[in-house]
């Protein structure tokens, strides 16, 4: 069984030492969904939200909090990323948004925290421009779909 890696031997909270190892191209994609009301889909869709466009700004949000991530998350690293992308479709038989963001970097730790948080802030965001005609939003199923690099290599949600 793996060892928790943020424990250290007498069960307190650290940071992983990743100086020694080598540096690699890193890549994670995570999604997640917002379900609504269909009606709000079309407010969205005919950029009818009196906040704005939804998209774009959760689109914005999710990058800029993808940049934060080491602030957000304890114990998380820095990272200096070399890509975020935050994408978006509707899917008007569930009533819901997706949404998937891909995350890169050429470092020495991964970049699932980022893209996590990417999909997670582009959620909020839609939910905080929307919730004015939809209090009853769920926000749902944020999961990391894929990884590669480093000494793990390719992952793949199946």
């Amino acid at each position: 069984m793996k060892k928790l890696t943020h424990i250290d031997k007498e069960g307190k909270a650290t940071m992983v030492e990743v100086g020694n190892k080598p540096a690699t191209q890193r890549e994670a994609v995570a999604r997640g969904a917002v379900f609504m009301k269909k009606e709000t889909i079309v407010l969205i869709t005919n950029e009818k939200i009196a906040k704005g466009n939804v998209f774009g700004t959760a689109r914005i949000a999710g990058i800029m909090a993808a940049k934060k991530t080491s602030e957000l998350i304890p114990l998380c690293h820095q990272l200096n990323l070399t890509s975020v992308s935050v994408d978006f479709s509707i899917d008007r038989k569930m009533n819901r948004v997706n949404i998937e963001s891909t995350a890169r970097c050429a470092g020495q730790t991964g970049v699932e925290m980022e893209a996590l948080t990417a999909v997670s802030v582009a959620a909020l965001t839609i939910y905080d421009m929307c919730k004015a005609v939809d209090k009853g939003m769920i926000i749902s199923d944020i999961m990391l779909m894929e990884k590669r690099g480093g000494k793990s290599g390719e992952w793949r949600r199946e």
